[in-house]
């Protein structure tokens, strides 16, 4: 297990090469580009863009929809395959949840900057602006509101959570005081105790089922602003699963594309190997054709419909103005991906990621093809319009390449990239798996093969044992083992004794260890459930007293309140608050932070997060020497006092 700390993590921790230096600043400058289009659109208005009076949405909402999707694959891949109980998803799993985060934060910027007047972007929180107005809850626009800023928020706690044993990892292992501080803090004070383990897992797993939920329900959202409309071409019931399907084939693609480049730049063909590229090929494959069938039954109910105005606009995307585009789409959507039905296309690399960038064109261009493709043909001839992007456009959908490769490219350099305790578990339970003997787990080598007295370890350690020399025995005890085996056997003898508290730490959680320390994890799920209620009942009660009480709203003959329009922004906050709830609970039953714990001032401690095993007993100090001679009748040696 220390080979995979020093694999990846030696990542993260060793300088930086000039190889990082040149495609950080090509991504970087592609940001600035980003900036500087921004600000002359806040200057100019949005006119700068290609949009016109018919065409009011085009690269602006293409992008937006393109960039949602994007996000999708890191948490299927990692929140769908983790309920699943798909091993091979820990070493692309925190690259996809990365991309995910990046990817919103792209997606963001367009229907922001798209209002026009940004300084008024607050009219879009629920709150009492100086008009007096409220948002109208049943606009799908303001369903996006909710549902992308909690889709964000769950993301970014479910990849902040997995990467807090990782961060106490590197923590441990820190050679400067400055580093050390910084990613103690960002630790939260994690100690490998089984404890936090166990509420971790528990947490982990209830945020992998909101995010699986969110997945369906975002991108649905997000098709719901073309579909409850009444425009020829958008007002499709279809397009949920298809946007859907969509988006988990671009994010697929996007994700594999990006992870045969960084297994090549790090060397990590023996931890991303050709069987997790096949298993993304597999998935971009079988998305495929789902996209192809949405194609042809949207396809088929214009036909069946009878109805002019959508046949002519459905079918004249294949011979139109937009001819090009559409049969563009096709070709990398449906045709580029069936090459994977070769073993020998399917786990190579170069080609998953030529396949992957094909994928990922056609995926923006089918974007343009629905937003525009529903604009540039309205119901009078007159109002017919091609769209034309100006450099603006140009500027600002490269600019937002600029901007999710440049925080992808940071967070390469200063995060570990896969998750170290997912794969350090999937090796001992591969190796229990296979041998009935349990296998050694030895400690770090400064600990190898060393007896120590007992003694005290202190915070700083130019501080003289002042205990140890007055004859008084430490009250906090921590002992070293050489093996799980040893660990049980420890953890059983303390049974009965005089030990007041015990807790055990690993770089793992051992699940018939955590069982024996007392610890009711279905406090986590309580909190979930609660929260999630509490947030329904907030989200109704908004909208009910804004609607039908506060500021009536009545469009198109609709009665102000509707609980079907409801739906989306109640089921969002429930998710919400489900996911606040647990992190709480956790952080809350962990103890959690807490920066300042003796047993991370200890030296030899430091390798419970790598790959240590340690007993930390709390006990009066009258009974130290016999809690100390209990653990060496059992095999333990390695026996120190830890003092404040």
């Amino acid at each position: 297990m220390h080979a995979i700390t020093e694999q990846i993590g030696s990542i993260a921790e060793r300088p930086v090469k000039s190889g990082f230096w040149l495609p950080f600043a090509l991504a970087a400058s592609f940001f600035c580009l980003l900036i500087a289009a921004l600000a002359h659109l806040v200057g100019r208005g949005i006119g700068v863009w290609g949009n016109q009076q018919s065409i009011a949405w085009a690269w602006d909402i293409a992008g937006f929809v393109f960039w949602i999707g994007i996000g999708h694959a890191g948490t299927l891949i990692s929140a769908i395959l983790y309920l699943f109980r798909q091993h091979w998803r820990t070493s692309i799993n925190r690259a996809a949840e990365a991309a995910t985060i990046f990817a919103v934060m792209a997606a963001a910027i367009y229907p922001v900057f798209h209002l026009g007047r940004v300084w008024l972007g607050y009219w879009l929180i629920p709150a009492p602006n100086q008009m007096l107005v409220w948002p109208n809850f049943k606009s799908p626009l303001t369903w996006d509101v909710f549902a992308i800023s909690t889709y964000f928020s769950v993301s970014l706690a479910f990849w902040y959570l997995g990467m807090i044993p990782d961060l106490a990892t590197l923590r441990d292992r820190a050679r400067t005081p400055l580093r050390r501080k910084l990613l103690s803090t960002l630790a939260l004070g994690w100690r490998s105790s089984q404890r936090h383990w166990q509420f971790y897992e528990r947490t982990y797993l209830i945020l992998a089922g909101l995010g699986t939920a969110l997945v369906v329900s975002v991108h649905t959202i997000v098709s719901l602003d073309f579909a409850v409309s009444v425009l020829p071409g958008w007002h499709n019931t279809i397009f949920p699963p298809y946007f859907v399907a969509g988006a988990v084939l671009s994010g697929s693609a996007m994700v594999a594309t990006i992870l045969v480049l960084v297994r090549r730049a790090y060397g990590l063909e023996a931890s991303i190997t050709e069987r997790h590229l096949a298993n993304l090929n597999k998935l971009i494959l079988a998305t495929s054709w789902m996209v192809a069938a949405a194609y042809l039954v949207e396809l088929y109910l214009a036909w069946y419909s009878g109805d002019e105005f959508e046949q002519s606009v459905l079918f004249g995307r294949m011979h139109g103005p937009l001819a090009v585009t559409y049969w563009a789409m096709m070709f990398c959507n449906i045709a580029l991906p069936q090459l994977f039905w070769l073993r020998s296309v399917r786990t190579s690399p170069v080609c998953t990621f030529i396949i992957g960038i094909g994928v990922s064109i056609g995926m923006w261009v089918e974007r343009f093809v629905i937003v525009v493709g529903g604009l540039d043909r309205g119901f009078l001839p007159s109002t017919w319009s091609e769209f034309q992007p100006t450099i603006v456009d140009v500027a600002t959908l490269v600019g937002t390449f600029g901007l999710f490769f440049s925080l992808f490219l940071l967070f390469l350099r200063w995060v570990p990239i896969m998750s170290m305790s997912e794969i350090k578990a999937d090796l001992v339970g591969h190796a229990a798996a296979s041998d009935p003997i349990e296998p050694p787990l030895t400690t770090s080598a400064t600990d190898d093969a060393k007896s120590y007295e007992l003694g005290t370890t202190h915070a700083k350690p130019s501080r003289p044992n002042s205990d140890s020399a007055g004859g008084r025995s430490p009250r906090l005890l921590l002992a070293g083992c050489d093996s799980i085996e040893v660990l049980r056997r420890a953890c059983r003898s303390l049974d009965g004794t005089a030990a007041q508290s015990i807790d055990v730490h690993a770089p793992l959680l051992i699940p018939e260890l955590g069982h024996g320390l007392n610890t009711d994890t279905s406090m986590v799920a309580w909190s979930a459930g609660v929260c999630g209620l509490l947030g329904a009942v907030v989200a109704v009660v908004m909208q009910y007293w804004t609607q039908a009480l506060d500021y009536p709203m009545l469009l198109a003959g609709k009665p102000p309140w509707s609980w079907q329009s409801a739906v989306p922004i109640t089921f969002e906050l429930t998710i919400l608050g489900a996911a606040c709830g647990s992190i709480g609970a956790f952080l809350w039953l962990c103890r959690l932070p807490r920066l300042h714990h003796p047993l991370l001032n200890c030296e030899r401690f430091r390798s419970a997060s790598d790959d240590g095993l340690f007993v930390s007993i709390e006990v009066a100090r009258e009974d130290t020497q016999d809690v100390v001679h209990t653990l060496r009748s059992v095999g333990v040696h390695r026996i120190v006092g830890v003092e404040d």
